[in-house]
């Protein structure tokens, strides 16, 4: 059996995953190359990525292939992404009677004008694909309300490398980080991933200047936002960063924030730096509007803090009180590495497994 798992780029995160469900299933990767115009250059190199994958993966060429996948392969697993190529995944399996699974990140209906176009097509899809895999509970919420059902809607726990982000990382390599970056001493306060407003950028600078503290906020990516952050007072933007030198900018710094905010485009999914951060014992603090808030990991006073989107003031009170609080900081961030048992790569392959299993072998009576 063949089966086709379209996507935009092998993203150093979702390899095991993918090892595992060609392993598994026979799966091959087909990558469409689209994805976050503020992706690091590592990100965005799809040939080279695609030339170094331990598993069958090519290049998708548009939407007409997209189509073609349903004649070639005995399934299909597309996510709720990419424009064209998700509707015409899902024509082109239905077309050739094959399996449809849809992989959905989605936990609130966007509201642009694109996507309010395009809504009864992908309502339609959410509806009467023969099985769901949702990014975490709070994703299964929304899709078994349009479903009306939750029977075929299994959960793959977002994961990241333990191997990597978990390593252990030595004193003498967080002082090389500080020393190449140029930070000053003092805490460290820390933000990774695109500079823009959804991420809640601008309510992490705003909140910044009110923060009693003495300590540097440190901003790792890159986006339109680079300049408003390259002047903000006791901040050091440094830019794009290889994955393998996070796990010593999460060890370096005390805590890390996401402070994403809902727009009529977007919410945040997941939001993975969570589990970057949580892995190295680091305790996060995340807005309401953080999918991994939403679905379960990140918990308020148990593992990290949770504060309201957009609200900049009470974003400035919890990273103060973690600053203020040593014993605060050792009890969340043991919880939060703790609390990451579950979210690992064989989790999110079983959820594929039963997925696949629902898809290309149902029920007789039915969901």
């Amino acid at each position: 059996m063949a089966i086709a798992l379209l996507t935009t780029y092998l993203a150093g995160y979702r390899m095991p995953l993918y090892e595992r469900l060609a392993e598994r299933h026979g799966v091959e990767v087909l990558c469409y190359g689209r994805g976050d115009r503020y992706a690091p250059s590592w990100f965005r190199g799809l040939d080279e990525q695609l030339a170094g994958a331990p598993f069958p993966a090519r290049r998708l060429h548009g939407a007409r292939e997209a189509f073609g996948a349903g004649a070639d392969y005995d399934a299909v697993i597309a996510p709720f992404a990419g424009g064209t190529i998700l509707p015409a995944a899902y024509a082109g399996a239905r077309r050739h009677r094959k399996p449809f699974i849809l992989w959905a990140s989605v936990w609130a209906q966007p509201r642009s004008l694109t996507h309010a176009a395009a809504l009864p097509v992908t309502r339609h899809i959410y509806r009467h694909a023969d099985a769901v895999v949702a990014y975490g509970e709070h994703v299964r919420r929304f899709v078994a309300a349009l479903r009306g059902r939750d029977s075929d809607v299994f959960i793959a726990p977002q994961s990241v490398e333990p191997e990597l982000f978990g390593r252990t990382v030595s004193a003498a390599e967080i002082e090389q980080f500080r020393t190449e970056h140029d930070l000053p001493p003092g805490p460290l306060v820390l933000y990774v991933g695109r500079l823009v407003a959804e991420k809640g950028v601008g309510v992490l600078l705003d909140a910044w200047p009110r923060v009693a503290a003495e300590a540097t906020l440190v901003l790792i990516g890159d986006g339109p936002l680079a300049d408003a952050a390259a002047v903000s007072p006791r901040t050091r933007l440094i830019g794009p960063l290889e994955r393998t030198a996070l796990p010593a900018a999460y060890a370096a710094s005390e805590l890390t924030v996401l402070a994403s905010v809902p727009t009529r485009r977007f919410r945040e999914p997941w939001g993975l730096v969570c589990n970057e951060a949580m892995h190295q014992h680091r305790p996060v603090i995340a807005s309401d509007s953080v999918g991994a808030v939403a679905g379960g990991l990140v918990r308020d006073g148990e593992n990290g803090l949770v504060v309201l989107s957009g609200d900049a003031p009470a974003l400035a009170r919890a990273i103060d009180r973690l600053l203020a609080d040593d014993r605060l900081r050792a009890r969340l961030g043991a919880a939060a590495a703790a609390a990451l048992t579950p979210y690992n790569y064989e989790a999110m392959a079983a959820a594929f497994d039963r997925a696949l299993a629902t898809a290309i072998n149902p029920s007789p009576t039915g969901p």
